[in-house]
């Protein structure tokens, strides 16, 4: 993979109910990749990957898990129609996230999270496209540098 080539690898949706969206795209023929139910302990966040064949993969995340990860996150609630998503690009390399990082940002697209060691192991940012949705960078992730997260970064 080039590092001026970003590869789009998941989907990233915040929901209200894990198990709920875990059964209804089990429905649709999605198999449970990851569920490591909650995590940090006591911090009420859920994360569990799902996956059917080759191809990207879809994450759920509960509110929990975003602010976790997220600096920025917000809760999108446009008149009843809820729509927050994080589209996920990996990289090559660490320094391909921060070069990417600075690239688009420089260009003026809004950063949402700086670049950081993010505690799955990867190199991780995320940055706004054009109409606000969250684009993540990340590179591929060392099992030498993951570490528990602090249970919530905000309220």
């Amino acid at each position: 993979m080039s590092d001026a080539n970003p590869h789009f690898n998941q989907l990233n949706l915040v929901v209200e109910d894990v198990d709920a969206a875990v059964a209804f795209y089990r429905a649709l023929g999605m198999s449970v990749r990851f569920d490591g139910g909650e995590w940090p302990a006591g911090s009420g966040a859920r994360h569990v990957a799902l996956e059917n064949g080759d191809g990207p993969i879809l994450e759920l995340d509960n509110q929990a898990m975003a602010r976790l990860y997220h600096q920025g996150w917000r809760h999108a609630d446009l008149g009843g129609f809820r729509c927050p998503v994080v589209i996920n690009f990996s990289v090559a390399s660490r320094d391909a996230v921060d070069d990417l990082y600075a690239r688009l940002t420089a260009a003026g697209h809004t950063g949402r999270q700086p670049p950081y060691d993010a505690f799955w192991g990867s190199r991780y940012a995320i940055v706004a496209d054009p109409d606000g949705h969250d684009c993540g960078l990340m590179s591929p992730a060392d099992p030498d540098r993951r570490y528990v997260p602090a249970a919530s970064r905000s309220a």
